[in-house]
């Protein structure tokens, strides 16, 4: 839902929320599928290094 146009805050909230309402529910995650499959792997740390 695009609402950049409309400057009101409550009025752009109102949108977004029957926006929401409105969408279909997204289909559960099967149970065979890990649920960190999507996520960078990190392979090896190094002493002081940010991990991503």
């Amino acid at each position: 839902m695009n609402t950049k146009k409309v400057t009101d805050k409550d009025e752009r909230k109102k949108l977004k929320r029957a926006a929401r309402k409105k969408v279909a529910p997204k289909a559960k995650r099967a149970a065979d599928v890990a649920r960190g499959s999507q996520k960078r792997k990190v392979k090896k740390m190094v002493k002081g290094q940010r991990k991503r």
